[in-house]
C-alpha cells in the first residue's frame, strides 16, 4: 500500500508538471494565436475594403465622364445646327456656342477625374494583390507554423515529464512486486489463528453412567459420577465431563468467526473479561493494563507539574499564590490514587489469567509491564533482563502493547496499602522501562536537585522518557545498574530507535 501511495504520488507529480509546464503555456499560446489571427484577418478585411471603395470610385468617375461626354457631343451638334441655320439670330448662335464650350469643359474635367481614379485604382489593386494581401497571408502562415512548432515542443515536454518519473515508478512497481513476493499465506492464516484462538483444552470423554448401579448396590470398574472430584470453576463447583455438570461455562462457538459478530474478542460487558476465552481474556487484560498505565503516566506528569508550580510559588510568592493550585493538586492526586487502585486490580486479574490459562509458547511475550515491577520478572530472576528484551516483550505483536514513550510512576511512598492488602516496595519490584533511544552528553552536568543524575561529557545513556516540555529528559545509565534520573535536555544529543 505504501508503494501504491508513492505510485499515485508520482502520477500526481506528472499531472502537476503537465498543468504547470504544458497546459498553462498551451492556454497562453492559444490565446495569443487567436488574438494575432484576428488582427491579421482584420487587416486583410481593411485592405479588401479599401480596394473595393477605390473600384467603386472609379466606376462613379467613369459614369460621370460618360455622361459629360454625351452632353458635350450633343452641345456641339446643337451649335453646328444653329450656326448652319440662317433663320436664327446671332444671339441664339452665340448661346449655343457658349453651351458647347461649357459642356466640353465639363467633359474634359470628368475625363481627367476618370483618368486619375483609374490610375489610383490600378495602383491600389497592384499593391493589394502584390504586397498587402500576400503579407497578410504570410503572417497567417507564420502564425500557423508557430502553432505547429509549439505543439511539437509541448509533445516533447509531455514525454520528458513522463520519462522523468519512469525510474521512480519502476521502483514503486518493484516494491509492489517485492511486497507480493513476501506474502506467506500460511503465516497469515497462523496470525489469524493466533488472534482468535480461545485457549480452551479439548473436552474429556463422556463417561458411561450406569443408572442401575447409581444407588451403590453394585460397584464396578466404572467410577461413579458422584465420586468424581468436583472442580471449583468461577466460584461454582461442577463435575467436569459429566451430563450433570450443567454449570460448566459455555464456550464460544467454534465457527462463530463466520457469524454476524465475527469476532471472538467481543465481550458481554464483564469487568474482568471472564466471559472471554483464556487467550482472548489475557489480550483484553493486557490492553486494559496498558491503557491504565498510560493514564497513570499522564496524571503523574500533571501532578508533578502542579507540584513544581506550587514549589515555585512557595519559593517566590510574587509569581503567584500556592493555594491556587492546591485544589487542582488534591483532585489530581485523588484521581491518580483511583487509577493506581484500578491498575492493581487489573494486574491481579492478569496474573490470575496467566496462572489459570493454557500453556502458551508466547507467554513471555504476553507478560505485561507492571507498574513498579513485574511479578513474572521477580519470580524468574528478571533482574538479569536487559532493556532490549524488555522492549521486545512490551512491543510483541501478541501482547497488543505499543511502545511506551513515557515513564510509569510508582505508587505514592507514603501509602502502604490499598484495600487492606500490603503493597510491594519499589526496591522489591522495579519497573525497567524500555529504552526509546540513546543520548550523548554534550556537556558535563552535576546533579544539584532531587531526581537528577550527574553525567560526564560524551557519556552515552539510554533515553527512557522524552522531554515533557519542562526542559528535562529522563535517562538511564548503560552500566546495567538501572540508575535513572533527569538531565537537562539542552545538555544532550538524542537518537531515537526506529519503531
Amino acid at each position: 500500500m505504501d508503494e501504491i501511495n508513492d505510485l499515485a504520488g508520482q502520477h500526481e507529480v506528472v499531472a502537476e508538471n503537465l498543468q504547470a509546464n504544458v497546459i498553462k503555456e498551451l492556454h497562453a499560446l492559444v490565446k495569443d494565436l487567436r488574438e494575432e489571427r484576428k488582427r491579421q484577418l482584420l487587416e486583410g478585411s481593411k485592405l479588401t475594403q479599401a480596394l473595393q471603395n477605390q473600384i467603386e470610385a472609379l466606376v462613379r468617375s467613369k459614369k460621370a465622364y460618360d455622361k459629360a461626354f454625351k452632353e458635350s457631343e450633343k452641345a456641339v451638334e446643337n451649335f453646328q445646327k444653329a450656326d448652319a441655320d440662317f433663320n436664327l439670330s446671332r444671339a441664339e448662335v452665340e448661346k449655343q456656342r457658349l453651351n458647347m464650350s461649357y459642356k466640353s469643359q465639363v467633359c474634359d474635367t470628368a475625363k481627367n477625374e476618370y483618368a486619375d481614379q483609374l490610375q489610383r485604382t490600378n495602383e491600389l489593386q497592384r499593391q493589394h494583390y502584390r504586397s498587402g494581401l500576400p503579407e497578410v497571408f504570410r503572417q497567417l502562415q507564420e502564425l500557423d507554423e508557430k502553432r505547429i512548432k509549439n505543439i511539437k515542443n509541448f509533445i516533447y515536454s509531455s514525454v520528458e515529464i513522463e520519462r522523468n518519473v519512469f525510474p521512480i515508478i519502476n521502483k514503486c512497481l518493484d516494491g509492489i512486486t517485492k511486497a507480493a513476493d513476501i506474502i506467506d499465506e500460511k503465516e497469515d492464516t497462523l496470525l489469524v489463528i493466533e488472534k482468535f484462538k480461545s485457549g480452551f483444552n479439548p473436552p474429556d470423554d463422556y463417561p458411561f453412567e450406569d443408572l442401575s448401579k447409581a444407588n451403590g448396590s453394585d460397584t464396578g470398574s466404572l467410577p461413579n459420577v458422584n465420586h468424581i472430584q468436583p472442580r471449583l470453576k468461577d466460584g461454582v463447583y461442577t463435575v467436569k465431563g459429566t451430563f450433570s455438570g450443567n454449570k460448566i461455562k459455555k464456550r464460544a462457538g467454534i465457527l462463530n468467526i463466520f457469524g454476524s459478530r465475527g469476532n471472538a474478542t467481543i465481550t458481554d460487558g464483564k469487568d474482568d473479561f471472564s466471559d472471554l476465552a483464556p487467550n482472548q481474556r489475557r489480550k483484553k487484560l493486557l490492553q486494559k493494563v496498558e491503557e491504565l498505565q498510560t493514564k497513570v503516566t499522564q496524571e503523574t506528569a500533571t501532578r508533578d507539574g502542579l507540584m513544581k508550580m506550587k514549589g515555585v510559588y512557595e519559593s517566590n510568592p510574587a509569581l503567584g499564590d500556592p493555594m491556587t493550585v492546591e485544589g487542582q493538586l488534591n483532585e489530581c492526586s485523588h484521581k491518580l490514587e483511583k487509577l493506581q487502585l484500578e491498575l492493581q486490580r487489573y494486574q491481579r486479574y492478569l496474573e490470575e489469567a496467566a496462572r489459570g490459562g493454557a500453556p502458551n509458547s508466547n507467554s513471555q511475550n504476553n507478560s505485561p509491564r507492571l507498574l513498579n515491577g513485574s511479578r513474572q520478572h521477580r519470580n524468574s530472576g528478571g533482574s538479569g533482563h536487559d532493556e532490549e528484551s524488555l522492549s521486545s516483550c512490551s512491543n510483541s505483536p501478541e501482547s497488543g502493547l505499543g511502545t511506551s514513550h513515557t515513564s510509569l510512576p510508582g505508587a505514592d511512598s507514603d501509602q502502604d496499602q490499598y484495600d487492606g492488602q500490603p503493597l510491594e516496595t519499589e526496591s522489591e519490584y522495579y519497573d525497567v522501562l524500555p529504552a526509546l533511544g540513546t543520548c550523548k552528553a554534550l556537556y558535563p552536568f552535576e546533579a544539584t536537585s532531587e531526581g537528577s543524575i550527574p553525567m560526564a561529557e560524551n557519556e552515552e545513556l539510554h533515553l527512557i522518557e522524552l522531554d515533557q516540555g519542562d526542559g528535562w529528559t529522563r535517562v538511564r545509565r548503560m552500566n546495567g545498574q538501572f540508575e535513572e534520573g533527569f538531565v537537562p535536555t539542552s545538555y544532550i544529543e538524542t537518537t531515537l530507535f526506529n519503531t
